[in-house]
């Protein structure tokens, strides 16, 4: 059974050289409370992978992990795009941020692979661009006359997700778009911790709307709800 701990608890699992993988898209299904924990904790040194940077409000306040960006907490960072939080391209020219551009498609298989053990993915995309000689490139294979890149798998020590409605158990539902690429990340990660917008009994959440089954998850994060 996952623990039900708060995100202040949450972030101070987490320590200066992790590796995290974030689960949204611009912010949605990000989980909020851990990632503005984890900022007042200001550990750094880490390795993020998440789809973007999120984004910084036209109030000024950040959304998404825009808050760990502009504390500069990670020293590296995966995504397929950055376009939508200047401060990452401010960092890479200031040389504070490595940056690692994937394919969005190529992002999601990779960490898929990582999670179900497999060695690597096959794809047609980035052959013939500047993404062969990226790290995360192994080789180029030539299939049936076809050339491929073969891509490593991701994996990270923690993946921080957001789920919609969570049960005691750590089964995972998602609310629409939220959804993205939480339930991938769930399985490539050595810890899981999820916030619970909303958290349920055992057996209130309808076994075909479990998306993430609880055996994936370590830790529920918890605050009264702050959505």
């Amino acid at each position: 059974m996952p623990k039900i701990i708060t995100s202040k608890e949450a972030a101070a699992l987490i320590k200066s050289g992790d590796s995290i993988m974030f689960g949204g898209f611009v912010g949605c299904g990000t989980a909020m409370g851990v990632v503005n924990a984890l900022a007042e904790q200001g550990t750094d040194n880490l390795t993020a992978m998440c789809n973007d940077g999120g984004r910084i409000n036209a109030d000024g306040t950040f959304y998404g992990i825009a808050p760990l960006i502009h504390n500069k907490q990670f020293k590296k960072f995966y995504a397929t795009h950055i376009g939508i939080n200047p401060e990452i391209g401010q960092q890479m020219k200031e040389g504070t941020l490595e940056v690692v551009l994937v394919p969005q498609g190529s992002f999601a298989e990779m960490i898929r692979a990582g999670g179900a053990g497999l060695g690597g993915v096959l794809t047609p995309t980035g052959v013939g661009t500047i993404t062969e000689g990226f790290e995360y490139v192994h080789s180029k294979v030539n299939i049936d006359g076809k050339d491929y890149l073969l891509l490593k798998p991701l994996k990270a020590d923690f993946a921080v997700i957001e789920g919609f409605k969570v049960d005691k158990a750590g089964n995972i539902c998602y609310h629409g778009t939220a959804r993205n690429f939480c339930p991938l990340m769930a399985t490539a990660a050595k810890t899981v911790i999820v916030e619970a917008e909303n958290l349920l009994e055992i057996g209130e959440i309808d076994p075909d709307n479990v998306v993430t089954p609880g055996i994936f998850v370590d830790y529920i994060v918890y605050d009264g709800g702050n959505k």
